[in-house]
């Protein structure tokens, strides 16, 4: 992350400016309706406002207020409209304008491409007038929450009765948890909300999925529908108007769900539903994994280990995806590990006086404070900077950050992990392999995507919390000759990397179907909405 110091002033005011193709095609969504009045929160270059002029929408009965922060910026786009008495172009930051504007000046169109700034990068009145707007909503403020969605919140409040707004924002609203308070906000104020992704990206400076939000007050079809469109060029107002509404919940649940039809989510609330299957939480534990402060200098390599002495003071570590080669991690996988290079060791030193260390280890710190591994953030704040907290050995672990899915392996050698990757402890009672067969199946599967949140380059990421909310299936009473053999078939498949779906296949079928009894129906249902998710995500990597 670049402090606010290396960062350019553009970056600072989180100006990313809207291609003028995307502009048009979102004004032209409202081009045979009449409005008396329309804001434009953040009007940067002016290119909305030119797209509203294209399209004859700035008219003598309308009033248009375009507001912008950066004065050069303002004064071109006044420049520009100086002409036109019903544009107001208004040099100021949105959010006081938002604080000292007239309780009954309302909008029945707004419509732009707000900032994307982060809590670190706004001034200290920024960040109070950000708090208010939220909290005065009954949402959270905290410094996960971008400016965009103080944006979204105070323009939505601006709509009059019948107001329409269409904005450019993050895709993140559809799943981040810092947003959850957002989706309930605007499910809660707004009748109908159209989603519109791209599968290729819309800015190309930066790498940010984006999608245009549209959100109406007032509408004779309440409820949500995502349209997924190629690129920009496919945008069209036909389009949108030939979209399919589904029942909007009013819940923060992630709107990724809506990527599915009404009969695939009515399916996953049986599912939730269902007394055939509990939360992976109900099974155990589910941390972080350990957080050093910095994995580089104490995930070490066999080398390192062999260099400073360290073999007492370190355990196994399986530090990566690439360290789990299927679903078990043995003594024989960490014995590969090590001779292959890998940093399979974790350096765990005791907490005992410095000098009471073997010469080895206090070269090793020596070398750490040479090199400014004690500097760091989470290194400085400890009593002793080299002393990792919370260690302790988990019986399974699930990865953090996936390409085609979550691996979840159990524990076979006393190994930990990094924060790369989750740890399971299970409840009294529970039993390990019935849990780690319940996981590989369809069903499962889809809620690793529906739970889970997608990043640049199609990478899966799914959170401690998230993990405990995917659905695995009640195995109980099941033959531990006949689990033992399923569950040794599956280990070699995964380590042979043989195709996942054959996986999902023999569980599918032999376990759900042949002894739990669930319709096959719904696993192959559940195949499809996994698929689906994972194509989706896949498609942007």
């Amino acid at each position: 992350m670049k402090l606010k110091k290396d960062s350019s002033d553009k970056k600072l005011r989180g100006a990313y400016y809207t291609p003028k193709l995307l502009a048009d095609a979102i004004v032209n969504l409202f081009t045979t309706e009449n409005f008396n009045s329309i804001l434009e929160p953040s009007c940067g270059d002016g290119v909305f406002i030119d797209s509203l002029a294209h399209a004859g929408l700035l008219n003598d009965t309308c009033i248009v207020d375009a507001v912008e922060i950066d004065s050069d910026e303002s004064e071109k786009v006044k420049d520009r409209y100086h002409d036109n008495e019903n544009v107001h172009v208004i040099s100021e930051d949105f959010l006081n304008f938002y604080n000292n504007i007239p309780d009954n000046n309302k909008y029945d169109l707004i419509l732009g491409n707000p900032p994307y700034i982060r809590y670190q990068y706004l001034t200290s009145v920024q960040r109070t007038l950000q708090s208010r707007i939220l909290t005065d909503q009954g949402m959270k403020a905290n410094k996960l929450i971008n400016t965009w969605v103080a944006f979204l919140v105070a323009c939505v409040q601006l709509l009059s009765e019948n107001g329409k707004i269409a904005f450019v924002i993050p895709a993140e609203i559809l799943q981040v948890a810092y947003a959850e308070d957002l989706r309930l906000y605007l499910s809660n104020h707004l009748k109908k909300i159209t989603l519109i992704t791209f599968k290729e990206l819309v800015f190309s400076d930066i790498e940010q999925e984006t999608i245009v939000f549209i959100g109406e007050k007032s509408s004779e079809q309440n409820g949500i529908s995502i349209i997924e469109l190629k690129n920009v060029d496919d945008f069209s107002k036909n389009i949108v108007k030939k979209a399919d509404f589904q029942s909007m919940k009013h819940v923060k649940e992630k709107w990724t769900k809506y990527f599915l039809d009404s009969s695939e989510i009515r399916l996953i609330q049986k599912i939730r539903n269902s007394p055939y299957f509990l939360k992976f939480s109900d099974y155990g534990i589910i941390n972080v994994g350990i957080t050093t402060g910095n994995n580089e200098y104490f995930s070490i390599t066999e080398e390192t280990n062999e260099k400073y002495r360290l073999g007492n003071a370190t355990v196994p570590l399986i530090g990566r995806s690439s360290h789990a080669h299927g679903i078990y991690f043995t003594e024989k996988d960490w014995e590969t590990n090590k001779s292959s290079g890998k940093k399979a060791r974790l350096v765990i030193f005791p907490d005992i006086p410095l000098s009471h260390y073997p010469i080895g280890y206090r070269r090793y710190i020596s070398y750490g404070k040479s090199i400014e591994k004690n500097q760091g953030y989470k290194c400085s704040i400890r009593d002793k900077w080299y002393i990792v907290p919370s260690v302790w050995v988990p019986d399974a672990f699930f990865l953090r950050r996936n390409q085609l899915y979550p691996k979840f392996v159990l524990n076979r050698c006393g190994a930990v992990s990094t924060d790369t990757m989750h740890r399971i402890k299970f409840n009294d009672g529970v039993d390990p392999e019935n849990v780690l067969l319940a996981y590989y199946n369809s069903i499962s599967f889809a809620f690793t995507e529906i739970c889970g949140r997608s990043y640049g380059g199609g990478v899966l990421e799914i959170l401690p919390g998230e993990v405990g909310n995917i659905m695995l299936p009640r195995i109980e009473n099941i033959n531990v000759a006949k689990r033992t053999d399923l569950l040794e078939k599956i280990d070699i498949m995964i380590r042979n990397n043989d195709d996942i779906e054959k996986v999902l296949d023999i569980v599918d079928q032999e376990v759900l179907v042949n002894i739990l009894g669930i319709d096959n129906k719904w696993c192959e249902k559940c195949r499809i909405i996994w698929k689906k998710l994972q194509g989706r995500r896949l498609g942007r990597s």
